[in-house]
């Protein structure tokens, strides 16, 4: 056989087999509260599968930052602050430089010349952005190995701190930022047993945003947070 008949043919061997990788189903492992691995659940491609644009997060991200900033901080001016409008001394024969009321930005307790004043911070993004900026998250972090799956089970433990750490324990994710994202945020154990564990934030995905998955190092879903993200999205 000819040698490039023999390179042609590897190619497409080469090409199937990249195809047949793409078209597998995502999936991520479901975990027990024993800490032990249950099952495998697979992910939606159109919400974990798509190719990840960093610079929609890098807008995203700026924008949700700006509109973070509460722009609160004011000073007052000298005309402003409570105090006599008096001269405090003669113009002249002091021998002092000339000087007006006590207010004065010059003096402690005066007024503040060029300081801060209340200020409104607002930055705007595209619906559809937002949404992207959302599913490349999700993406992302699928991408990366760090989306796992908990047990249903999780709603119903005795709602206990030791049993979740004791949880990110076997699974070694001691000191790492985790995020568990919930059907509701309707009063459970799960929620009484997470809250007071440091880096443990707990969120619903109805309300989640791409910050927040973007700054956990893992992602934890419990089964059903899955059909309501993917309804979230669906309406979106």
């Amino acid at each position: 056989m000819p040698e490039k008949t023999i390179k042609t043919i590897k190619k497409k061997a080469v090409k199937v087999e990249k195809k047949e990788k793409s078209e597998k189903n995502l999936s991520i492992l479901v975990y027990g509260v024993d800490g032990e691995q249950e099952k495998i659940l697979t992910l939606p491609k159109e919400i974990f599968g798509i190719k990840v644009n960093p610079k929609v997060l890098a807008q995203y991200v700026r924008v949700y930052l700006i509109n973070q900033r509460q722009g609160t901080a004011s000073t007052k001016t000298r005309s402003e602050v409570t105090g006599s409008t008096r001269k405090i001394y003669r113009q002249k024969g002091t021998g002092k430089a000339r000087h007006g009321d006590i207010k004065a930005p010059i003096f402690v307790g005066g007024g503040i010349v060029g300081g801060p004043k209340p200020k409104h911070y607002h930055a705007s993004i595209n619906k559809k952005v937002k949404k992207l900026a959302m599913i490349m998250a999700l993406s992302d972090k699928e991408k990366n190995k760090t989306v796992f799956g908990l047990s249903d089970k999780f709603k119903d433990i005795d709602g206990k701190t030791k049993t979740i750490a004791d949880f990110f324990k076997k699974i070694n994710c001691v000191s790492e930022k985790i995020i568990i994202l919930l059907p509701n945020m309707k009063k459970n154990n799960l929620i009484l047993a997470a809250r007071n564990i440091p880096k443990v934030e707990i969120s619903d995905v109805m309300s989640v945003n791409p910050y927040q998955l973007l700054n956990a190092d893992k992602v934890f879903f419990l089964e059903e947070s899955l059909n309501v993200l993917s309804d979230r999205l669906k309406k979106e």
